[in-house]
């Protein structure tokens, strides 16, 4: 076989920032086995896609991509298409059945034989690698971080025990596990070693992390842990199941300065009726005692949350009652989905099933709502100083850009920031803000001089 230093692998992730840590486990593990890592498909001799299957569209963009980089196998260098991820857990025979271009499928528990898997499709061998679905890799490797070197993410869990109705992740990736605390130490550890500041703390739900292992709920202890750390200062904590807020974890928010005030919820509805259906253990006054409670302790906190629309049965009184409660709570950032109706889930064989156009009108209805509120808040903004983190300079309009502790990366605004001296990404800069503008901000640098 060919010397790996020689080898080229393009590599495709798709899907949300879990998958995206899976990515980068694997794209460290092909670089310390002597694989050369390229970003154009076209100087490729291998090309991985890391796919997604949580929603339909997703499935859409997954399968697109695998097509498209099927293409590569006949008109570039490549020699080797592996499919990886929940779609590939998903659909294994599928995949291979019916893309002859595909050499390997790799399961979700699967990501840390990805060196293996290459040789042997290099081999000539069609390769499907499997573990368990409840193993739980803890891969000690270097990881080659793709989110610009000053942010990144760190997967704290796999899998999810809730069973949501509409959501099938349990299928894809198991029940809930935790990793241990060492391993995301020394995870951490190694991020910041590469110049990572911003943590952004993710899994299916962060709230409950450590009861498998350790017996109860360990994410206070794990980020008083990851706040000693030398060269991390920004820890932003996502999907975090509303129920399952504890006052300790609020109180560890509320005490440690590096952890921004920001929580992400996933809350889905605000009808106990759709709530109910969707298998969520919540109701809308539990809802809003937990945010009022936030609010009360964390009074500058900064709350996101993701709603679906047109959930099967779901009235127009529901849809009402719904956009009431977003407007009565003015999040600071919401997201809305449509409900995508997906086959093993229960809900999919719930009766009611709503047209498209009606779901779409009422994603557009609450966004709509949601707008109104967060141009509000970002007018709120003007004449405050915050701490932005400085994520690059848009050289045409002499601007740079960046993100308060309000804004979590990807999703979330923008600060364009003026500027009398030159910064690099990654600083933290105190920034005066001087105009709204919809969901992003402008505002100027502050420069504290001293005689």
């Amino acid at each position: 076989m060919e010397n790996r230093n020689n080898l080229t692998i393009f590599f495709v992730s798709l899907g949300c920032d879990k998958n995206l840590v899976d990515s980068e486990v694997m794209l460290g593990i092909l670089r310390e086995h002597g694989f050369l890592l390229v970003d154009d498909e076209m100087e490729a001799d291998v090309i991985v896609v890391n796919t997604c299957s949580f929603i339909h569209d997703a499935k859409e963009e997954s399968i697109q991509t695998i097509l498209e980089m099927a293409e590569m196998k006949h008109s570039c260098r490549c020699k080797a298409l592996i499919v990886t991820g929940c779609m590939a857990e998903r659909y294994k025979e599928e995949i291979l059945t019916e893309i002859e271009e595909v050499d390997a499928v790799i399961g979700t528990t699967s990501y840390q034989h990805i060196a293996e898997v290459v040789d042997e499709v290099l081999q000539g061998q069609r390769v499907q690698q499997f573990d368990d679905l409840q193993a739980m890799p803890e891969v000690d490797v270097r990881r080659t971080v793709t989110t610009g070197g000053y942010s990144s993410y760190l997967k704290i869990a796999e899998g999810c025990d809730k069973h949501c109705t509409y959501c099938i992740i349990p299928k894809l990736r198991g029940s809930y596990r935790s990793y241990s605390m060492e391993y995301l130490i020394r995870q951490a550890e190694m991020l910041a070693e590469q110049g990572v500041k911003e943590l952004n703390i993710v899994a299916q739900e962060t709230t409950v992390y450590g009861v498998d292992l350790y017996g109860r709920k360990m994410l206070p202890e794990l980020l008083k842990k990851l706040c000693r750390i030398e060269g991390i200062s920004w820890i932003r904590i996502l999907y975090c199941y509303p129920e399952e807020i504890t006052d300790e974890l609020i109180q560890v928010i509320k005490e440690e300065p590096k952890i921004c005030h920001y929580l992400d919820l996933p809350i889905q509805h605000g009808c106990d009726r759709i709530l109910k259906r969707m298998g969520r253990r919540t109701t809308k006054a539990e809802l809003k005692a937990i945010i009022g409670r936030l609010w009360e302790e964390i009074p500058d906190i900064a709350l996101r949350t993701t709603l679906i629309a047109g959930f099967p049965g779901e009235t127009e009184a529901d849809h009402e009652e719904l956009l009431n409660f977003v407007k009565d709570m003015r999040f600071d950032r919401l997201g809305v989905f449509t409900y995508s109706e997906e086959e093993g889930t229960a809900a999919a064989e719930m009766p009611d099933q709503i047209d498209e156009s009606v779901k779409e009108e009422r994603r557009d209805a609450l966004m709509m709502a949601q707008q109104e509120i967060a141009f509000e808040k970002s007018d709120e903004m003007i004449g405050r100083i915050v701490d932005v983190l400085v994520e690059g300079r848009l050289p045409e309009e002499d601007i740079y850009i960046g993100r308060t502790y309000r804004d979590a990366p990807d999703v979330d605004g923008y600060v364009f920031i003026n500027a009398e001296e030159e910064m690099m990404s990654g600083d933290i800069v105190r920034v005066q803000i001087t105009d709204a503008q919809d969901y992003d901000l402008v505002g100027d640098v502050i420069y504290e001089f001293t005689e």
